[in-house]
């Protein structure tokens, strides 16, 4: 039973005095934190700075924090909102007051959302967003998950409904839950390259920081005792570095474990009559709701191991959204046939079908180009840092190059329907993007001059959620789907929200 009336401003829970209070904190203390570190080390050593005693420090410290709480408790007063058949209205502020009026119809997501400090004094937050901004127009800090999820069901409530406190029927079921299992799946079969690269980089840091130390414990000599070999030889070299990649990958390993674990605990996918939520989250619990007529992008990614334990992942793309929110829109460890059903009730007359096309052989020379360059950029830093005899290392990029050209091509290709593009990519991920004609925003055709003499072209197709590319094919083909597509993006009466 409603027991909230949204038709009359009211606040948020009392409890966002809290919320407010520990976010601007937080916010203070980042941007002054040097400073505070700085000015405290330097009281603490003489005792005194300009006159200010550690008292005195104390003392302004604790006036900061009560101005704080003064502001928090301000902003709460004057946080009021409420609904009407069409708008959502809000007033904010404490010395110039806003107001903010946003039609429902404008409305492209409503995220729930709850911090730690959150699940402690048990409240959510409600973050509503259109497609004009990168973050989050309004933030309501602190309600009661009941009213939250009430509040969020009035705002996708459309306005043909004349009562307001007419029952909003909408049946729900638990498409799809994870398990622990499939999660650790997940995580052990991701693309570790870039968690590998990260901490290699992390612990070469962390190694020249403290190498003066780190001698003075004669590792080395540890080491050359565990591996048993004359420190001269090749082979005491090779399994030198062989135990530090073995732990680096396996620190990765454990990296992306983790990662996934927290990011994506507990996670549901419940459908509903006509939109699909995600719920998932340990310490940030997040929940947000898809709808078909907002979806700019889909993006399936899988890989050789993943496809072994029938493990796919579904990242929605949708216009404008708060970057670090589009990292939610992600359902992982899915089986094909759930994918194929999500991609259905997604994107409805989808079938995948059509004549593929690819890129002409013009697209390999690039990416060997591409490895040529990195692999000239690993050799000068590996004989800058190690000397000439990490010359070795392209015994294994050799061949990781050769596969990294023939994978990307093999990968590459691209279908156009009547209703659909789909463009296929990757290297050691295959990852698969689909976006909806009619949501295409703009068209180009992209060519150097070197692809000019060649007869070659891009087609960047680009939506209000991003851009993708159909590379490398002849300019022929090019001006023909360059054509195609905006005959049909013209020619069809609907629209791309």
């Amino acid at each position: 039973m409603e027991t909230t009336d949204f038709s009359q401003p009211i606040r948020q829970s009392s409890k966002g005095i809290i919320i407010i209070f520990a976010f601007n904190t937080f916010n203070f203390f980042k941007k002054f934190f040097v400073l505070f570190i700085a000015f405290g080390v330097s009281i603490m050593r003489r005792k005194t700075f300009g006159g200010i005693t550690p008292t005195m420090m104390l003392l302004g410290l604790v006036a900061v924090l009560i101005i704080i709480l003064i502001i928090a408790i301000l902003k709460y007063l004057n946080f009021k909102f409420y609904l009407n058949k069409d708008d959502f209205h809000l007033a904010t502020g404490i010395i110039n007051k806003d107001n903010t009026i946003i039609p429902k119809s404008k409305i492209q997501n409503v995220y729930i959302k709850q911090n730690f400090l959150q699940q402690l004094i048990n409240v959510v937050s409600v973050k509503i967003e259109t497609a004009g901004d990168k973050k989050s127009e309004i933030e309501i800090s602190a309600l009661d998950k009941p009213t939250a999820l009430l509040l969020k069901k009035k705002l996708f409530t459309k306005a043909t409904i004349e009562n307001d406190q007419e029952e909003y029927i909408d049946d729900t079921e638990v498409f799809f839950k994870v398990t622990p299992k499939r999660l650790l799946l997940e995580g052990l079969s991701q693309n570790h390259f870039k968690s590998f690269l990260l901490i290699f980089t992390f612990a070469f840091g962390l190694y020249n920081e403290f190498k003066d130390f780190l001698e003075a414990l004669e590792l080395e000599k540890h080491i050359d005792d565990f591996v048993k070999l004359d420190e001269h030889t090749i082979l005491n070299l090779i399994i030198t570095n062989v135990i530090i990649v073995v732990v680096v990958i396996l620190i990765s390993f454990l990296f992306s474990v983790v990662k996934t674990f927290i990011i994506n605990f507990n996670l549901e996918v419940v459908e509903h009559q006509k939109t699909i939520e995600i719920n998932k989250g340990l310490f940030n619990k997040v929940s947000l709701s898809l709808t078909p007529s907002r979806i700019q992008n889909l993006v399936i990614t899988t890989n050789r191991v993943k496809q072994y334990f029938n493990l796919h992942s579904l990242s929605v793309k949708q216009a404008m959204v708060n970057v670090k929110q589009q990292k939610n829109f992600k359902i992982v460890a899915l089986e094909k046939e759930q994918l194929n059903y999500l991609v259905n009730k997604l994107l409805i007359t989808y079938n995948g079908e059509g004549e593929p096309g690819k890129p002409r052989p013009y697209f390999m020379r690039i990416s060997a180009l591409e490895m040529l360059v990195f692999g000239i950029v690993i050799n000068g830093l590996s004989v800058f840092f190690f000397g000439v005899q990490m010359l070795l290392i392209n015994t294994i990029f050799i061949p990781f190059a050769v596969l990294y050209v023939y994978f990307a091509f093999k990968k590459a290709y691209y279908i156009i329907s009547d209703d659909f593009v789909t463009i296929g990519s990757g290297v050691i991920d295959t990852t698969t993007n689909i976006l909806e004609i009619h949501k295409i925003q703009a068209v180009k055709i992209k060519q150097t001059i070197f692809q000019n003499r060649r007869r070659i072209a891009s087609v960047v197709i680009s939506t209000a959620s991003k851009s993708v590319t159909i590379p490398y094919v002849s300019k022929s083909e090019a001006l023909a789907i360059y054509n195609f597509l905006l005959f049909k993006v013209e020619s069809q009466d609907k629209d791309w929200m």
